[in-house]
């Protein structure tokens, strides 16, 4: 039997399969920018699964690198979690890891979003006020044009998650910079 984790169940999961702040910081990120999407494009009662899928989106990335969106569909189906939250977590390595293909729009942020919001926080750290708050598209679109500049943030993945939802990527970049000022209190706490 599948079930749907709480956001507790989904965090204690999280913590005991990754302890870097890094990757902590990553995964509250993901969750707040989620959950603000599923807020903005009207998917509001679904928030919280939103937020789960965020959450453990990268669940497996510390300790097994090289089986990522693999090994952590192993670990969900022994915890037992929801059939859903497997695919939608795993569909974030379409095309590199895994052939599960984002279908639902929320899979398609999150596919979007997940290398972006590295290279957004990459940007805002490098300003005077280190937030995103005053950060500006320009700023993003100068950065995200110099290769060298958060090279492990892929620039084909984040156009291929644009092109997934019909968004221009100036778009998707602009709501991903609102997503983040909406849960920036959450992820600085890393």
């Amino acid at each position: 039997m599948s079930k749907e984790l709480t956001r507790n169940e989904a965090w204690e999961l999280l913590c005991k399969w990754n302890s870097e702040p890094f990757h902590l910081k990553h995964a509250v990120t993901v969750e707040g920018v989620m959950r603000y999407f599923a807020n903005e494009l009207g998917y509001a009662d679904e928030a919280d699964f939103w937020g789960v899928v965020g959450l453990l989106h990268d669940l497996d990335f510390e300790k097994f690198p090289e089986e990522h969106c693999i090994k952590e569909q192993e670990i969900l189906r022994e915890y037992g979690a929801d059939e859903r939250l497997i695919h939608a977590v795993a569909s974030h390595g379409y095309g590199l890891t895994v052939d599960i293909k984002p279908e639902h729009e929320m899979e398609k942020v999150l596919y979007a979003v997940d290398e972006l919001t590295g290279l957004i926080g990459a940007v805002a750290i490098m300003r005077p006020s280190k937030s995103v708050s005053d950060l500006e598209l320009k700023s993003v679109k100068k950065k995200y044009k110099t290769p060298n500049f958060a090279a492990g943030c892929s620039r084909d993945v984040i156009n291929r998650g644009a092109e997934m939802l019909g968004w221009e990527p100036d778009d998707l970049i602009s709501r991903t910079i609102l997503a983040m000022r909406s849960c920036e209190a959450e992820y600085e706490k890393f």
